[in-house]
C-alpha cells in the first residue's frame, strides 16, 4: 500500500507550483505576443534591443497561461514576496518529509531552467522524474532503490526545438564547463549529447524522440545541443506537466505526464535484456508498478486512456507490455480491471 503525504504538504506543494508559473511570467521584457506555428498557437515576450525585435519564448497557448500574462505587471511588483513564500513553503515541504533534491542535482537543474531549457521545451524524464511524481500523486516515495539515480535526462522533440524560433540564453556546453561537467566524446563527430561531471558520477544525456527505424543522432537547435534519438520516447514527452524540483526556493522543471511514464517504462523494461540492464529493468518494473497501483486507485481514466494508447500502437508494443506484464501478475491484474 502506497502510503500519502498530508494534506498539510499536498497544499504546500500545490501553492509551490503556483508561485513558481507565477514567476515565470513575471519579468516580462516587453509585450507579450501570439503566434500560430502549424497547428498550435505559442506566446512570445516580444521586446527591442536596438533596432534588434526578439521574440523570447514563454510557452504554449493555455487558459492559465492567458489568464497570467494578463496579470504580469501585479506579478512582476510580487514578485520579491513571491520569492520569500516560496521559501517558507519548501520549508513546510522538507518538515513534511519530501523528497529534496540533492545539491549536485539542484544545481544542474537549476542552471539548465536559468538558461530556458524547460522553457522551450525540455523535458525531465528517468528517475528524476520518478522523484517528482511525489508531488504531482501526493504519494510517498521514499529513499528506497527506485528513486536513486546520478543521471540527469533531458528529452526534446526536434520539430519543436525546430518550430520554435527561440535558443537557451546562455549555451549549455558553457553552462556544463561552469559546473565542472566535460563533454562524452561523441561516436558521431560534432554531435555532443552527454556531459559527465569530472569529479563526480553525474551524467547528463539528451535525448529525442526517433520516427526512423534508426536510432541515430539528432539535433536539438533551441537547445544547442544534439540528441540520442529512441524509439517510444514520442509516447513519453506527449503532453508533459510542469512541477516543481524541490531545491533552494523551487525551480520549475516539466515531466512527462505519470500514466504515460508508468506504460513507458513497461515498455522500456523489456528492452533492457543483458548485464547492467537487467538490473536497470528491475527498477523499471518497480517504478512502473508503484505509480500504476496509485494511479488505478487514484486516476483510473487517465491511466487506461494511457495504456490503450500504447497497444493501439501496434503488435511490437503490444509484445513489449506483454512481457514485463508477466512478470508483474498484481500490476497486470489492475490494468485489466480499468480497461
Amino acid at each position: 500500500m502506497v502510503a500519502h503525504h498530508s494534506h498539510i504538504g499536498t497544499a504546500a506543494w500545490s501553492d509551490l507550483l503556483r508561485l513558481l508559473k507565477d514567476a515565470q511570467v513575471s519579468d516580462l521584457r516587453g509585450s507579450p505576443k501570439l503566434k500560430t506555428v502549424g497547428k498550435k498557437k505559442y506566446w512570445y515576450d516580444q521586446y527591442r534591443i536596438g533596432t534588434e525585435v526578439v521574440d523570447r519564448y514563454i510557452g504554449e497557448d493555455n487558459a492559465a497561461l492567458r489568464e497570467r500574462l494578463q496579470r504580469h505587471r501585479e506579478l512582476a511588483e510580487t514578485l520579491k514576496a513571491n520569492e520569500r513564500e516560496r521559501a517558507r513553503l519548501m520549508r513546510v515541504l522538507r518538515a513534511e518529509g519530501y523528497l529534496m533534491a540533492d545539491a549536485q542535482t539542484g544545481q544542474v537543474v537549476s542552471a539548465m531552467e536559468r538558461a530556458g531549457v524547460f522553457r522551450l521545451g525540455g523535458t525531465l524524464v528517468g528517475t528524476q522524474a520518478f522523484r517528482l511524481y511525489e508531488g504531482e500523486l501526493g504519494i510517498r516515495i521514499g529513499f528506497g532503490e527506485s528513486a536513486v539515480t546520478d543521471d540527469i535526462d533531458i528529452a526534446s522533440f526536434e520539430r519543436l526545438s525546430l518550430a520554435l524560433g527561440d535558443t537557451v540564453a546562455e549555451a549549455l556546453p558553457e553552462v556544463f564547463s561552469q559546473l565542472k561537467f566535460d563533454p562524452v566524446p561523441p561516436l558521431v563527430k560534432n554531435k555532443v549529447w552527454r556531459w559527465r561531471q569530472t569529479n563526480r558520477a553525474t551524467l547528463v544525456e539528451f535525448l529525442t524522440p526517433s520516427f526512423e527505424e534508426d536510432e541515430g543522432i539528432r539535433d536539438l537547435p533551441a537547445l544547442g545541443v544534439s540528441a540520442q534519438s529512441l524509439h517510444h520516447l514520442n509516447y513519453l514527452i506527449a503532453e508533459p506537466v510542469r512541477t516543481p524540483l524541490l531545491y533552494r526556493a523551487g525551480t520549475l522543471v516539466q515531466i512527462p505526464r505519470p500514466e504515460r511514464f508508468a506504460i513507458h517504462k513497461l515498455i522500456v523494461a523489456d528492452r533492457r535484456k543483458d548485464g547492467l540492464e537487467r538490473l536497470k529493468a528491475r527498477k523499471d518494473r518497480a517504478q512502473a508498478a508503484m505509480l500504476i497501483e496509485v494511479l488505478g486507485e487514484e486516476r483510473p481514466a487517465d491511466l487506461a486512456e494511457a495504456y490503450e494508447s500504447a497497444l493501439a500502437q501496434g503488435p511490437a508494443w503490444r509484445e513489449r507490455l506483454a512481457n514485463s506484464l508477466r512478470q508483474m501478475p498484481k500490476t497486470r491484474e489492475r490494468l485489466d480491471a480499468i480497461v
